[in-house]
C-alpha cells in the first residue's frame, strides 16, 4: 500500500466523522433534484438532469463547511467522478479538502425475487476500477435491497455482494458492501438478524488481509450489529438513512453503537437551489454538524 493509500485508509477506518453519499443515480436523481427545488420541468433529457445534479454536488463540495474536519469521505456517481470542481478532477478536489473519494459501481437493481432485489450484472467493472484508481479513488460502493426475512434471498444478495467485493479488493480498492433492509419491511428486525448471520458467514470466508466496509440500514435493535463491529474483516460500519428524515435518522444513529453515518437525502435535506451561497452553507453546516454529532457522540440506552 502506498503512503497516500495508507493515509486514506487510516482516515476512513479510524477518523471521527461521517461519509457523505453523493451518488444518486438513475431513478433517485429526480427525487434528489425535487428535494433541492428543481422540478422535472427544468430538464428535458437525462444529460440535462445529470448536469443539474452535478452542479448541486459541486456546490456542496465547494461549500466552506464541507471539509475533512467532519466529512471523512464522499461516495460519487460515475459521472461525478469524471467531472471537475473549480477545474480540478473531482476526486483530487475532494482529497485537497481532506475527504477520501469512493465510487458507486453498481448499475441498479434486478426485479424483486425471494424478498430481495440483487444487483444487475456489472458490465465493464475492471475498466471502471482501473479508471477510478487512476483518478485517486480509494474504494467503491454497491447496493442491493432486502424487503422480507427470506433466508434464501438474503443469502443470495450477500453472496453476490461478497463475490464482487473480492474482485474489487484484488484491484487494490476498498469495497463498501451495502445490502439495504428497506425501512418499510414488514419484518425488518427479523431480516436484520438474518442479514447479520449471513454477513458473518461471508466475513469468515474472506482471505487473510482483506477487509470490507459494511453499509447497513439503521437497525431496529441498536445492538444488532455488535458482532460485525468486532469482526476483524470489517474496516468500518456505516449507516444509511434509508428514507428517514434527518432528525429521526440522527436520533437512531446516536443510539446505535459503533455506526457512523453515510447519508444522502438526510444530508441534503433543507438545501434549496434558490439559496444564496452563504444561506446554502449555513444550512449545509447545520446538517453536517447534526450528522457528525450523531456519528461521534453516542447516547446508548436512550
Amino acid at each position: 500500500m502506498t503512503d497516500l493509500r495508507e493515509t486514506m485508509h487510516d482516515r476512513v477506518t479510524g477518523g471521527a466523522g461521517f461519509v457523505a453519499a453523493l451518488d444518486q443515480s438513475g431513478g433517485s436523481t429526480p427525487k434528489a433534484l425535487a428535494q433541492y427545488g428543481i422540478a422535472a420541468s427544468a430538464y428535458s433529457n437525462e444529460t440535462e438532469m445529470f448536469g443539474l445534479m452535478h452542479e448541486m454536488r459541486v456546490r456542496i463540495m465547494r461549500a466552506p463547511s464541507f471539509t475533512g474536519e467532519r466529512v471523512l469521505s464522499a461516495i460519487l456517481f460515475e459521472r461525478t467522478m469524471r467531472g471537475t470542481a473549480d477545474g480540478t478532477p473531482v476526486p483530487a478536489f475532494l482529497w485537497s479538502r481532506g475527504i477520501v473519494p469512493f465510487l458507486k459501481v453498481d448499475e441498479g437493481l434486478l426485479p424483486e425475487r425471494d424478498g430481495v432485489s440483487p444487483m444487475k450484472p456489472l458490465t465493464g467493472l475492471e475498466a471502471r476500477l482501473a479508471e477510478a484508481a487512476d483518478l485517486g479513488v480509494f474504494g467503491t460502493k454497491m447496493r442491493s435491497t432486502i424487503r422480507t426475512a427470506s433466508h434464501e434471498g438474503i443469502d443470495a444478495v450477500v453472496g453476490q455482494q461478497f463475490e464482487i467485493a473480492a474482485q474489487i479488493a484484488r484491484q487494490g480498492l476498498m469495497p463498501i458492501v451495502e445490502p439495504e433492509v428497506l425501512i418499510d419491511s414488514p419484518d425488518k428486525d427479523a431480516a436484520e438478524a438474518m442479514l447479520r448471520d449471513a454477513l458473518l458467514r461471508r466475513l469468515d470466508g474472506l482471505p487473510e488481509g482483506v477487509q470490507v466496509i459494511l453499509k447497513l440500514t439503521l437497525p431496529s435493535d441498536p445492538g444488532r450489529y455488535g458482532d460485525l463491529l468486532d469482526h476483524g474483516r470489517v474496516a468500518r460500519l456505516l449507516a444509511l438513512s434509508g428514507g428517514y428524515p434527518r432528525a429521526e435518522a440522527c436520533r437512531r444513529l446516536a443510539a446505535t453503537p459503533g455506526m457512523i453515518a453515510s447519508f444522502s437525502r438526510a444530508l441534503t435535506e433543507g438545501l434549496n437551489v434558490t439559496m444564496s451561497d452563504p444561506e446554502f452553507d449555513v444550512a449545509l453546516a447545520r446538517s453536517i454538524a447534526e450528522i457528525h454529532a450523531a456519528s461521534t457522540r453516542k447516547r446508548v440506552g436512550d
